[in-house]
């Protein structure tokens, strides 16, 4: 999947939740959206990498103690 790919896919969802929001102001959406996106991605990674974390943290660019506190946070940790 394209970069570009993946920008249609969080554009054409956020305009949906504008839609489903029906006028009705946001708030935390920052928060919200890393929050969807970050999860996925490391659980994802993880399983690609085979649970290394080293080599996971790697290849996201992140320090591996970084990564691991992030997965704790998203309790991702097995």
């Amino acid at each position: 999947m394209s970069k570009k790919k993946i920008e249609e896919c969080i554009r054409d969802s956020l305009n949906a939740y504008f839609q489903d929001m029906d006028g009705v102001e946001p708030h935390g959406m920052y928060d919200m959206l890393l929050n969807a996106v970050e999860k996925p991605l490391l659980d994802v990674v993880m399983q690609q990498a085979d649970q290394n974390q080293s080599r996971a943290a790697e290849w996201l660019g992140l320090n591996r103690n970084t990564l691991r506190k992030k997965l704790i946070e998203h309790k991702l940790l097995k």
